[in-house]
């Protein structure tokens, strides 16, 4: 006795090589195994499902399947609502949290964070957690995720702004740590700027949180493209301000 799980063919690539063709798998019949269960035995995280039939008929995670049943699994509608409480990114994707930030997102990053404290933070701060690790997303502890896609930043960001196409406000939130920029008088920081930088800038924001400064430095060229980039994937920009870079 078996139940079979079919996957549209944008989630092809959860199935082991072998299933990948057929974009179905086979797996043995297990009387008080929900399809929860089920999809988590197929390679799919349940953040990647939008909905389920079974043998043809809406039905719930919790759900089970006679033998011999046919659960299809329907992808999530894009964009979905943006998390309440923004995002946490896993140790794998600081690149991406500093690209979010530059958008002006709520990124929450850790270099240190394990997979329980991950969860917990998520949940308690109802953020939406982000990584290429499908093993986090099968913990059932888990209230929010997505499955990153792309092996490459620009590829990761175009993928998460098409998923939830969250509201942009470029250049308002500190790359390092993601608080909120302020503008500071240039009198105040003059003493810690480079001599060069006193002389060709004026505006300037500083982090309340970590102290850092920000200015249209010499990646502001860069920066500009990311931006730019990610404005023409269809997202619409919040607001603007903040700084460019120092």
């Amino acid at each position: 006795m078996s139940v079979v799980v079919r996957v549209p063919v944008e989630l092809a690539f959860l199935l082991p090589g072998r299933d990948r063709a057929a974009r179905q798998r086979r797996l043995p019949f297990h009387p008080d195994a929900t399809l929860g269960h089920v999809l988590r035995a197929a390679g799919v995280p349940p953040t990647e499902v939008g909905g389920l039939l079974l043998d043809g008929v809406p039905a719930g995670l919790a759900a089970r399947a006679d033998p011999g049943g046919l659960v299809d699994v329907l992808p999530v509608s894009r964009p979905q609502p943006a998390p309440p409480g923004g995002f946490l990114l896993d140790v794998g994707l600081g690149t991406l949290a500093r690209r979010l930030r530059l958008l002006g997102l709520d990124a929450a990053w850790s270099n240190d964070a394990d997979d329980p404290e991950l969860v917990e933070r998520a949940n308690a701060e109802d953020r939406t957690l982000l990584t290429q690790d499908r093993g986090l997303l099968m913990r059932r502890a888990l209230a929010r995720g997505a499955l990153v896609r792309g092996s490459r930043p620009d590829d990761q960001l175009a993928d998460v702004l098409d998923r939830f196409a969250p509201p942009l406000a470029p250049l308002t939130r500190c790359t390092a740590c993601g608080a909120r920029l302020t503008p500071v008088p240039k009198a105040e920081v003059a003493d810690r700027l480079p001599a060069g930088t006193r002389r060709t800038h004026d505006e300037f924001s500083r982090c309340p949180a970590c102290d850092r400064l920000y200015w249209r430095g010499a990646h502001a060229r860069r920066i500009d493209a990311v931006v730019a980039a990610a404005e023409r994937h269809g997202s619409g920009s919040g607001g603007g301000g903040g700084g460019g870079g120092g």
